[in-house]
């Protein structure tokens, strides 16, 4: 079984950074994508950003874009969203997702616990 923990979320003003990190482990073969994703209370989950292994980059929401980028450890094991610039609007529980091909080759999907973000002044 594969799990995805996240941590770091916390309280920033705006302006403020924070870096939210998502662990993965178990039999693990692969990661084929990685994502964040985020949802506010009463609105539905939007996507943040994600890396994808075929392309060897980082795509972005909109909303983001400029602000939050996406790292990694080299051996794609431990994935980071860093958030600059935030914004009250970027207040919301904040969801890693992997694309993960497990020891005995076959593709699932995982989310992580959640953690909360709060921007205010």
């Amino acid at each position: 079984q594969v799990q995805l923990v996240e941590s770091g979320g916390g309280v920033a003003q705006p302006g403020g950074s924070l870096k939210l990190s998502c662990v993965l482990s178990g039999n693990i073969y692969s990661v084929n994508a990685m994502a964040w994703y985020r949802q506010a209370p009463g609105k539905q989950r939007e996507f943040v950003g994600q890396w994808i292994w075929s392309q060897d980059r980082s795509t972005y929401a909109e909303s983001v874009e400029g602000r939050f980028t996406i790292s990694r450890d080299a051996a794609q094991r431990t994935f980071y969203l860093q958030m600059n610039n935030l914004r009250p609007e970027d207040t919301a529980v904040y969801y890693c997702h992997g694309v993960i091909i497990i020891s005995e080759l076959t593709e699932h999907d995982y989310w992580g616990q959640g953690t909360q973000v709060i921007v205010s002044s």
